[in-house]
């Protein structure tokens, strides 16, 4: 188990401080969310007509948000294979290598051409793409998150690991303002747009892979994992294989602790935008617009529950927030369904507001929960697991359940998986004061 006692913590490494790792790590997260979001929101707004015409409206909706969800199978797979070298090689490495194949695949997102050209071929290579964008996230956010946890003074882990928890808000702000800006200047409804104006957010995260990388390539290995490989026990040969054997509660309690999180930000900012424009009539600006505004509520509410959590424990305010995910899952369809366009931005906002709330002490809970030899690979596929159950299913399920039974069930479903979030948290312990 993690050592509870507070050892001399190792020096930093020459030219690197705790500042720059923090920066680095927030903006390599903000361009690797950035090309996983610009996928999420494509799905939503134009993918069923590009890759999936032949299906009609709500069959290509359900096809597109399965090439979605295919990302999230594949996160646990990169969880294992990037824990593994993450935690025999180290962070930094392992990070570069992440960010690499997140904007190859994201790249060739952009160039590929629609089923009008290939046939059957388009969709089955925009899965394999999305595979590997999964693949990539899913070693990409243990890292980001271990660097700065690894670096973070002692009582400041909340504040520094809260860095790469804000990359997504900063992401999803970039992906949609990227949508809207295209949209406003070729039409988003106009043929232009459907053939080739929706990949220049594609082909633009090209630029930012640059950014990202020239941000790693300046920092320099964690002092932790430095000290822990200068042991002869350590690191670990499978650590895979350790982190299942020791800590296999830590992983699925973490799992279904962050269930409810994957599940309000991804039907936050991927289904509901698809629920704004087909079923409630929203024009796609306006959702765009909407997106925006909630971006940077969540980023706010990340930024204000990872200072809590150094001082209240990670483990209080994801409880609080888990809670309160049970209550407004079933407010959320009921209000949505009154079409008005003020409910309708409340509805979202206040979703990734809640998510941002239990978000925010993650970046510090999930290094803290598991052993330094293992831990990329333990936090990894605890996080990994999350976005299965929360990420992958409840919009993959929805548009067919909100068919058959109406869109509250929707609400009933995400208020089970949020019951299931707050019982897996509270049965994990506090961390906060723990010594990595």
């Amino acid at each position: 188990m993690t050592n509870l006692s507070p050892p001399q913590a190792p020096a930093p490494a020459s030219g690197t401080s705790v500042r720059r790792v923090a920066v680095a790590s927030c903006i390599g997260t903000t361009i690797e969310f950035y090309d996983f979001f610009i996928y999420g929101t494509a799905a939503a707004l134009v993918f069923p007509k590009v890759f999936f015409p032949a299906l009609g409206s709500t069959a290509g909706t359900v096809a597109s948000f399965a090439t979605f969800a295919v990302a999230f199978f594949a996160r646990p797979v990169g969880a294992m294979l990037f824990g593994h070298f993450g935690d025999r090689l180290g962070r930094k490495k392992t990070l570069v290598s992440t960010l690499l194949l997140m904007g190859v695949s994201t790249f060739l997102i952009g160039l590929l051409p629609g089923a009008g050209t290939l046939g059957v071929a388009a969709p089955i290579i925009l899965v394999l793409l999305r595979f590997g964008q999964g693949f990539a996230v899913g070693g990409e956010w243990a890292g980001a998150t271990l660097l700065t946890a690894e670096y973070a003074p002692p009582g400041k882990r909340g504040l520094y690991a809260m860095f790469p928890q804000v990359g997504p808000a900063f992401a999803f702000l970039l992906s949609s303002a990227t949508f809207l800006i295209t949209g406003q200047v070729l039409g988003d409804t106009n043929q232009a747009f459907l053939d080739w104006g929706w990949r220049i957010p594609f082909l633009f995260s090209i630029v930012l892979v640059g950014i990202g990388l020239y941000m790693r390539l300046a920092i320099e290995e964690t002092p932790v994992f430095r000290a822990n490989a200068a042991q002869e026990t350590a690191p670990a040969r499978l650590p895979f294989l350790d982190a299942v054997r020791f800590q296999t509660r830590e992983i699925l309690l973490t799992g279904g602790t962050l269930a409810i999180q994957f599940g309000f930000f991804y039907m936050g900012t991927a289904y509901l935008a698809s629920y704004g424009t087909k079923t409630l009539g929203f024009t796609r600006p306006f959702v765009l617009t909407v997106g925006i505004v909630s971006a940077l509520v969540f980023g706010a509410a990340i930024i204000v529950s990872a200072l809590y959590s150094d001082r209240i424990g990670r483990r209080r305010v994801v409880l609080y927030s888990s809670g309160a995910a049970v209550f407004w899952a079933l407010l959320l369809f009921p209000l949505l369904d009154t079409r008005s366009p003020a409910a309708f931005a409340i509805g979202i906002a206040v979703t990734l507001g809640i998510f941002g709330l239990a978000y925010g002490p993650v970046g510090a809970m999930l290094p803290e929960l598991f052993e330094t030899r293992f831990r990329y690979t333990g936090a990894g596929l605890g996080y990994n697991l999350g976005g299965i159950l929360g990420g992958a299913i409840p919009p993959l399920i929805a548009a067919p359940l909100a068919a058959a039974y109406g869109s509250n069930a929707i609400g009933v479903l995400l208020a089970g998986i949020a019951l299931l979030s707050f019982f897996c948290t509270k049965a994990l312990v506090e961390t906060k004061d723990k010594a990595l």
